[in-house]
């Protein structure tokens, strides 16, 4: 009998029976190809990646973190040129993949014994209250409250504990330092790009859809980079611009300084260029705190008097002032700037409505979400411009007090740890650490900064990483006279 696909004559009929359902999958995957467009291509192309990547987090769950972090500054850019997926939920994805990891490790045991600690707790707490501001008298909507808690409380209870466990390592402090640099530099070029050459043909589109009301300014733009907008990307450069400026004077190898100065200028630049005025917090804040815990009385002086010298030129000269970044800057100075007075005005409003509402109005019920959900609430008609603004609506004044208060206490505990620190590199690494997110809390005054991404993913990294940096502190060397 002649041979064929399926039958031989020497009955080896089952060795090719496989053969059939590949053949079948082939014709399925070509009518849906067909059906579906090249969407579907494209995903069984990145399927197998997938997989391998899915094996590699089981594998190493630093990986998930670290993937979660460069994610984190390249989120709000894919969401501008890729339009239809929900890229924000690929932030929650890496969590709680990375999560899954950690959970069913086998090649080993995490210590999870380091997560009794008072950083960890308050993160529950906070999520616990944020929970419960479901069941808020004003009933708002549970769609609302589930968008608006991921970056209120969810992200900080994730990823907290989870550095706690996967950045173990002394050397991640370093690895962790290198990629948000690295980013921020590549972040603070493509804003020049943007400046210099004009955005591409998808950040247009974003523009002309209404964003141009906030980042065209006397037909100047307000360069947002690759990220959700200006004032995230000032505040964000404006946090890495004052950690280069702590390490590039630390006790580092001279290469490192330079690494650490070059990539600081640019950044720099970067957060002018974004013309966000409230980054001006950030790099005043962060460098008052590097100035207290420097220990060291001619550095507080001079750094004192620097600083004082920066904020006089911009206050009381009008040097720069050919640059529209330095005059958007000078602004920040003027007590009567009309944007101000608005903020204020919206702030006495809100005064009023709230008066009687010491839980607030609930999650969800102020900003972008307020105006998408919860138009039925009178909050959600006022625009936040805060985040300390924004907690005060949401939790109300009793919310307000408690998110503040945990805020100085991780600020205080932070600052007593670095102060107690014997390494003069881990030192000067926490120093920028501790220095970079403070500013962030006071940028948060002025813009929503600390509830957004990547800001907020880096502040809560560096809080896990000064908690756990007691372990790997070491004493400076003595001298030993004979």
């Amino acid at each position: 009998m002649e041979k064929n696909l399926f039958y031989k004559s020497d009955n080896q009929f089952t060795k090719n029976l496989w053969l059939l359902p590949g053949i079948l999958l082939a014709v399925f995957f070509g009518w849906l190809i067909a059906g579906k467009g090249i969407t579907v291509a494209l995903l069984l192309v990145i399927l197998p990646f997938a997989t391998g990547y899915l094996i590699l987090v089981f594998l190493f769950p630093r990986i998930g973190l670290i993937t979660f972090i460069f994610y984190c500054f390249l989120m709000p850019t894919l969401g501008k040129h890729i339009e239809g997926p929900q890229f924000g939920l690929g932030v929650d994805a890496l969590l709680i993949l990375s999560w899954m990891g950690v959970i069913f490790y086998r090649s080993g045991k995490y210590r999870f014994r380091h997560l009794h600690t008072d950083l960890v707790w308050l993160a529950v707490v906070w999520f616990a209250l944020t929970v419960l501001q479901v069941g808020n008298p004003e009933r708002p909507s549970i769609v609302g409250w589930l968008q608006e808690m991921r970056s209120a409380a969810l992200y900080w209870i994730l990823t907290v504990p989870l550095t706690m466990l996967v950045f173990n390592k002394k050397s991640d402090i370093n690895l962790f330092l290198n990629i948000i640099i690295f980013l921020s530099l590549i972040g603070a070029l493509y804003g020049m790009k943007q400046l210099y050459f004009g955005v591409d043909e998808a950040e247009s589109r974003w523009l002309a859809a209404g964003a141009y009301k906030t980042h065209i300014l006397f037909g100047k733009l307000r360069v947002f980079s690759y990220y959700s907008e200006a004032g995230q990307f000032g505040a964000s450069q404006a946090q890495l611009a004052i950690m280069c400026l702590i390490l590039a004077i630390g006790p580092h190898a001279i290469h490192k300084k330079i690494w650490y100065g070059v990539a600081g200028l640019f950044i720099f630049y970067g957060m002018l260029i974004s013309g966000t005025r409230g980054a001006l917090a950030g790099i005043v804040g962060g460098g008052f705190i590097f100035l207290v815990l420097s220990k060291q009385v001619k550095i507080l002086v001079l750094g004192g008097i620097a600083g004082l010298a920066f904020l006089g030129i911009l206050k009381f000269t009008s040097i720069g002032s050919g640059s529209d970044q330095i005059n958007r800057l000078r602004s920040a100075m003027d007590p009567n700037d009309p944007s101000l007075q608005v903020r204020l005005y919206n702030q006495r409003i809100l005064k009023d409505m709230l008066s009687n509402k010491p839980f607030g109005t609930g999650v969800g019920t102020i900003g972008q979400w307020g105006t998408k959900y919860n138009m039925h609430i009178a909050t959600a008609e006022i625009p936040p411009d805060s985040l300390y603004v924004k907690m005060w609506a949401m939790y109300g004044v009793t919310g307000f007090i408690l998110w503040f208060g945990i805020m100085l206490f991780i600020l205080g505990k932070s600052a007593g740890i670095i102060w107690n620190t014997r390494d003069p590199v881990l030192r000067n690494q926490l120093c920028a650490l501790c220095g970079g997110a403070g500013g962030v809390l006071l940028c948060s005054y002025g813009n929503e900064v600390m509830n957004a991404l990547p800001s907020s993913a880096i502040v809560y990294i560096s809080w896990a990483l000064i908690w756990m940096s007691t372990r790997w502190d070491t004493p400076v060397p003595k001298t030993i006279e004979l």
